[in-house]
């Protein structure tokens, strides 16, 4: 079995839900904010100065711009502040958003004229100067300290040291060292601030110092230790790094960043802190409503038949383990009588008991007893998908057994999910199916629900259950 450890082996909990507060909406947002009125100033300068063109066509390229500069990441806060480096996905954007606009107004009104060509030049001049006085008034206002976030720096070796002290001796880079995190720091290393803590400790680090950044570096800990902890962490509203292992190999990309001609990698921002997190919300509301009512009579139908042939007691509640470790009522309807309540909890697999009723069979075979499930879902318990629930004695058992099986409870639970989809459900391995899951968390979007939607689907009618 692999050594490494859950978040709990470090004396970590999992937060029940991500912590939202660290500094506020304008101080995470305040260099980006500069950044788009700077490009509104030059769609402005384009109105202004280029003659009378249409509001059509200034308003269509004015949205496909920030568009493109949203995709290409234009609006994404740097350590290293360059125009330079941005200039390739800044003259990008232009090209895009101006080849769109042309290629529209073409269709619509059969031609550019002068004034829209000049328009598109003025705008595109205007926005390259604002970009490069914006930057520079970032740089500034970060050397005033006016645009600096707490930063912490985890390891206690020669990396880390110069990573500190690049943040300390150059405001620019906009990060205000707090201090370094590690377990055992290298006594051979001098850093720029003082050691405030080890890792087991470094959620509370984060709170109490109100950490907007933290980069990781090299550290005492061993690597497949810090994973669990950093998903702990990612809870928090804070921006993550990680310097390379093999760094001195790492080529410069739009996508690393760097302080001090080290290169350094943003983690991936996770589900729960995205815009489209709230989206999976309100498509589980609304479908998981939809389906109630469109499903209402066959609901009644089962819920009749399993009253005919197993008696009262339709509807099976059985306590499960959701999002953050809190627990709640799972409803199923009932496809065999369970001996007592301790059974319920604690038996693992019923498939080939004897006390199953042709119809029990035949619910759990079609998954027509998950169906009650979709009140589940309703109230927020559930989301149609995630990793499975669980029932807290098996979630105790497996999480001091497998690596990162508590990591699965950082999103809701789901009625299917992508280990289902990959048929580990029933009696398969426990170490697979949270290696599946988390896998999902970390690749969540809403493209990948709707493929484990469809792959569902598809597994019902195979009659596959």
């Amino acid at each position: 079995m692999d050594s490494a450890g859950s978040a709990a082996d470090h004396g970590v909990t999992m937060s029940p839900e991500p912590v939202e507060r660290v500094e506020g909406w304008w101080n995470r947002s305040r260099a980006s904010i500069i950044y788009l009125v700077f490009d509104a100033m030059a769609v402005l300068s384009g109105v202004l100065f280029a003659g009378r063109t249409p509001l059509a066509f200034e308003t269509l390229s004015a949205l496909c711009l920030v568009a493109t500069l949203l995709l290409l990441d234009l609006y994404r806060v740097h350590f290293t502040v360059s125009v330079l480096n941005d200039l390739p996905r800044l003259i990008s954007s232009l090209i895009i958003a101006g080849a769109v606009a042309i290629s529209v107004h073409t269709m619509v009104s059969g031609g550019v004229t002068a004034d829209e060509w000049r328009f598109l030049a003025v705008m595109s001049g205007a926005l390259l100067a604002g970009r490069l006085l914006s930057y520079e008034l970032v740089r500034q206002l970060r050397k005033r300290r006016l645009f600096s976030a707490n930063t912490l720096v985890v390891g206690g070796g020669a990396v880390s040291a110069q990573i500190g002290w690049a943040l300390a001796e150059d405001g620019s880079y906009g990060g205000r060292l707090i201090g370094f995190v590690d377990d055992a720091p290298d006594p051979a290393a001098v850093l720029p601030a003082p050691v405030v803590g080890k890792l087991s400790e470094l959620p509370q680090i984060m709170r109490d110092h109100n950490a907007r950044y933290v980069i990781i570096g090299f550290s005492a800990v061993r690597e497949p230790d810090l994973v669990s902890v950093v998903r702990v962490c990612a809870r928090r509203d804070a921006e993550m790094w990680v310097v390379p292992r093999l760094f001195e190999t790492t080529a410069k990309t739009d996508t690393v960043d760097e302080i001090d001609g080290l290169p350094i990698l943003r983690l991936h921002r996770t589900p729960f802190r995205s815009v489209t997190w709230a989206l999976k919300r309100l498509f589980d509301v609304v479908l998981s409503g939809l389906a109630l009512v469109l499903l209402s009579p066959l609901l009644g139908l089962v819920a009749l038949v399993d009253r005919i042939v197993d008696g009262p007691g339709v509807i099976f509640h059985q306590e499960r383990i959701g999002v953050g470790g809190r627990a709640f009522t799972v409803l199923k309807f009932r496809s065999m009588r369970p001996a007592s309540e301790t059974e319920s909890q604690t038996n693992w697999n019923i498939k080939n008991d004897d006390r199953l009723s042709w119809f029990g069979r035949f619910i759990r075979k079609s998954s027509l007893d998950e169906l009650p499930q979709l009140w589940n879902i309703l109230r927020g318990d559930m989301s149609f998908v995630g990793p499975r629930p669980e029932r807290p004695a098996f979630v105790q058992e497996f999480s001091e057994l497998y690596p990162r099986y508590d990591d699965r409870l950082r999103v809701p639970c789901g009625l299917t999910g992508w280990a289902q989809i990959h048929g580990l459900r029933g009696d398969t391995s426990i170490e697979e199916r949270a290696r599946y899951d988390n896998y999902y968390i970390e690749n969540w979007s809403l493209w990948l629900d709707m493929k484990i939607i469809l792959r569902t689907f598809a597994a019902l009618t195979r009659g596959s259950g």
